[in-house]
Formats: structure tokens, sequence, C-alpha cells
């Protein structure tokens, strides 16, 4: 059974940096795509970033291009979010998700598996 876990959530200050990282395993991730989603306090869940495990292509949220970086590493089956220059407004938990087939990357339905989740949380 396909399994993801999230880590490296925690406490920073705005500017800082942080990495999250995404264990995947129970499957063959080679024609898949991940995600990384996240939802702030009294709001929906949305989109972050996808990266397609074959190409590595990618796909960000306007509101952390530039910003966000995903990333992989096949031989660990992990992937990554590099966050820098964060803000206040990025707090929230961060889910990493799974999608067996290369569907719409920013659609959280196209997506089959989830984490539990990892808290950012931002001071000003």
């Amino acid at each position: 059974q396909v399994r993801v876990v999230e880590s490296g959530g925690g406490l920073v200050q705005a500017g800082d940096s942080l990495t999250l990282s995404c264990a995947a395993s129970g499957g063959i991730f080679t024609t898949y795509r991940m995600g990384w989603f996240r939802q702030a306090p009294g709001k929906e869940r949305e989109f972050v970033a996808a990266i397609s495990w074959s190409s590595g292509l990618t796909y960000y949220a306007d509101s952390v291009k530039g910003r966000f970086t995903i990333s992989r590493d096949n031989a660990k089956n992990t992937v990554y979010l590099q966050m820098n220059s964060l803000k206040p407004e990025d707090t929230a938990v961060y889910y990493c998700a799974a999608q067996p087939s290369l569907k719409t990357p920013t659609l959280q339905s196209a997506y089959r598996y989830w984490g539990q989740g990892t808290q950012v949380n931002v001071s000003s």
C-alpha cells in the first residue's frame, strides 16, 4: 500500500527558510506525480507545488513562485519542498500527496494518496 509521510515542519520567523520532506513507500513511483498542498486556519486547502517523478517537470502556485522549490530524490523516494523568504501567510498545515498518473497537477481530487500533514508556523 502506498504511503506518504511528511516531516520538517516547525516554527520559524519571517524571512527564514525551511525544508519539508515527503517520504513515499509501497509503490513504484516512476509514473507518479507528487504534490504539496497547504491549509491555513479557516481556509480551504490549496495547491502549492507539484513535480512529475520521471521528468522532473514542476508546477507552482503563483503565491510561492520564486520562493519555494520542489525537488525529488529518486533513490530515496523522497520529495522536498524548499521554502525560502517565508511569510506569516505561509503558516499552514502542509500536506504531501501522490497521484499514480499524470492528471491535472493542481487539483486535489487528482491525488489518491495523502500524508497526515506537517505544521509550519511563520512568525512576524
